[in-house]
């Protein structure tokens, strides 16, 4: 009876050292199984920022954007003045749409961003033809006062400040405007876009023809002719 306890013993001791082994090349496998589960996912059914970022990229390629003002602002608080600076910003396609974005930021960089984030919503497109504005407008806004008037082909835009600034965004090659009112950037700016959304394109004319009437005129004097 003993010998046979003895070999039970040594059956059991094996495979305790065995056992370890196996849960070692176990853990072992996992860490690289993880790894390419990580790697299909991305290629697969992840979503890569990549995609995002060339979003992003092509969107922002898509409008010119220039800076119209810059100003630093303060807020008077009850720990004291809180300092913030303020863009106005103009985007615009060149192809007839354009808009204006006017926000706020600790920073220049943010509140530029910001304005940039806030024209785009805010986009509107302005009739054109021949690369000038269909008719003369005079638009007020506020203390601001602008005429726009139509010019022929070569004639350039006739314009300063944030007018011209406006128009060569929105792919006008040929106007001529004036300044009537306040010089301030961010009410002719206002006054600009307001102008711009109140044209409106020139309906189509359809003339009825002559020469079907003439000829009916002639045939019937011809009929009361011959009767």
């Amino acid at each position: 009876m003993t010998e046979v306890k003895d070999t039970i013993i040594s059956e059991d001791q094996a495979t305790s050292e065995v056992t370890p082994v196996a849960t070692v090349t176990e853990n072992a496998e996992r860490p690289a199984n993880r790894n390419n589960n990580r790697g299909q996912r991305g290629n697969f059914g992840g979503r890569g920022r990549s995609d995002r970022r060339s979003n992003d990229r092509q969107a922002q390629d898509e409008f010119d954007q220039k800076i119209l003002d810059i100003a630093r602002v303060t807020r008077v608080m009850a720990g004291g003045k809180r300092m913030r600076f303020r863009a106005c910003v103009a985007i615009g396609d060149r192809k007839g749409r354009v808009a204006i974005g006017l926000a706020k930021g600790l920073d220049v960089t943010i509140a530029v961003n910001k304005a940039v984030n806030q024209a785009k919503k805010n986009l509107i497109t302005v009739p054109m033809i021949d690369k000038t504005i269909p008719h003369e407008i005079k638009q007020k806004s506020d203390a601001a006062l602008i005429l726009l008037k139509p010019a022929k082909q070569g004639r350039g835009i006739i314009a300063g400040s944030v007018v011209r600034i406006i128009l060569e965004l929105a792919g006008i090659h040929n106007i001529t405007s004036k300044m009537l009112g306040s010089h301030n950037k961010i009410n002719n700016a206002k006054c600009v876009i307001k102008a711009l959304s109140n044209l409106k394109k020139p309906a189509s004319s359809h003339r009825p023809s002559v020469k079907p009437i003439v000829a009916a005129k002639i045939e019937t004097e011809a009929e009361v002719a011959i009767n």
